[in-house]
């Protein structure tokens, strides 16, 4: 095929609601991305936290996205995705709008009826509600909007979308916080997503083939859920995997309160969480071509070893500089093992229970997260605040990634994931 017919193949495979949910997209992971980047910062630095707190609550705030993603895919299919990517979008702009009004004076009679932590973390689950909803809502546009022969250029789009998005999520906070209020980064990011729920209610019609689509119950949820914890070699690797996103995380729970207070106290920390994103859109290509022949365990625990080892770069060299390459060995790490994990895993479920388990996929991102914010909160009090030694967090963390790798490798030798599964759980399809 020529490339002027796949152009045009391109120009005449998607309807309009792909465009609209998609480019969506780069606004609700700008909005995410840049409330993220300045959480931990914000609630210590800001709302006077205790960094050990202010950690767990970020770490909150990014896991109850991935946990509550399992539900929110069944939802979606229930009230269409017009109303679901509208919805979410709402609930967005007010969450959003929220985080950054908690020390406002208008709260004030919340804040004297609640615990400062209640409240934070209260409102710091609200988001979660509405990225579940996206997730599902785009992608399953992403499939339904497209045709056939044009569908996995499709699904590059969105990840395309996806990582812009994330790229100019942590450039936004970063340009606020040098010229505004860092209050001002929330209200932006709730504008964004407004912006998107106003875009949906105009520009959005529900996809023509989503009437043949076939809608998942929360009962159906319930029993899938059943389905994988009947396999415990299963749930005993997602429980394994996720020490990788317990250090992946760190970058965004601890990275930016450890550079300001021990590093660089005027280094602009939302820039430099840039890095990550901007290598994985600029390497992903390369690397994986390179790695493409390494089995895929072995890539998984390969990338998980290096993500690693990229954090010993600033344990050992307390520099700007140091994050900015220790970010970017993260980046590398991240591509070697992520496109590797979705194949090991469809290949890993049983018979006919792929879509069931590639759902729950999900969880060791959330686990991670909520992990991670309490680890990175003990660590950095402990190790930092009280006995003055900071860079001890980093070589800690590594030892975790590595204890990670171990561990997979192990599992890899000793429970032989390469034999068929069986399905565990009688009377679900």
């Amino acid at each position: 095929m020529s490339f002027s017919e796949r152009l045009s193949d391109v120009r005449t495979g998607f309807e309009r609601p792909f465009w609209v949910a998609n480019i969506s997209e780069i606004f609700e992971r700008l909005s995410y991305y840049a409330v993220f980047a300045v959480l931990v910062r914000y609630l210590h630095e800001t709302l006077q936290f205790p960094a050990d707190q202010a950690a767990t609550l970020g770490g909150i705030f990014g896991g109850a996205v991935w946990v509550m993603a399992i539900f929110g895919g069944a939802l979606a299919d229930r009230i269409g995705f017009r109303r679901a990517l509208s919805l979410a979008y709402f609930i967005l702009s007010c969450s959003y709008f929220l985080v950054g009004s908690i020390g406002a004076p208008w709260l004030a009679p919340v804040r004297s009826a609640l615990p400062l932590g209640l409240l934070a973390g209260v409102i710091l689950f609200l988001p979660a509600l509405g990225v579940a909803l996206v997730k599902p809502a785009v992608v399953g546009t992403t499939a339904r909007a497209s045709k056939e022969n044009v569908r996995s250029i499709g699904y590059s789009i969105y990840y395309t979308m996806v990582n812009i998005g994330s790229t100019l999520g942590p450039f936004l906070a970063g340009w606020v916080r040098d010229h505004m209020r860092v209050e001002n980064i929330f209200r932006l990011a709730a504008l964004s997503v407004f912006l998107m729920f106003v875009a949906v209610l105009i520009f959005f019609r529900e996809p023509r083939a989503a009437a043949a689509g076939t809608s998942t119950s929360f009962a159906q949820v319930g029993r899938n859920f059943l389905t994988v914890l009947g396999n415990a070699r299963f749930v005993l690797f997602l429980l394994i995997f996720s020490g990788y996103w317990i250090v992946f995380w760190q970058q965004y729970l601890i990275l930016p309160v450890y550079i300001h207070n021990y590093v660089d106290p005027s280094a602009n920390t939302e820039y430099i969480l840039m890095t990550d994103p901007i290598i994985v859109i600029l390497f992903t290509v390369v690397i994986n071509a390179l790695t493409r022949k390494i089995p895929s365990f072995r890539a998984i625990t390969l990338g998980t070893l290096v993500t690693a080892l990229a954090w010993l770069i600033i344990g050992v060299w307390p520099t700007v500089w140091a994050a900015v390459a220790t970010l970017a060995a993260v980046a590398i790490g991240e591509i070697i093992q992520s496109p590797r994990y979705y194949e090991y895993i469809s290949r890993l479920a049983p018979e006919g229970q792929q879509g069931t388990y590639m759902g729950f996929a999900f969880l060791p991102i959330g686990i991670g997260s909520l992990v991670g914010g309490w680890v990175a909160g003990k660590l950095f009090h402990h190790f930092g605040e009280v006995l003055g030694q900071p860079q001890v967090i980093w070589w800690i963390v590594t030892a975790v990634g590595v204890a990670t790798a171990l561990l997979l490798w192990i599992y890899d030798r000793l429970l032989m994931p390469g034999r068929p599964l069986p399905a565990t759980t009688p009377g679900v399809p």
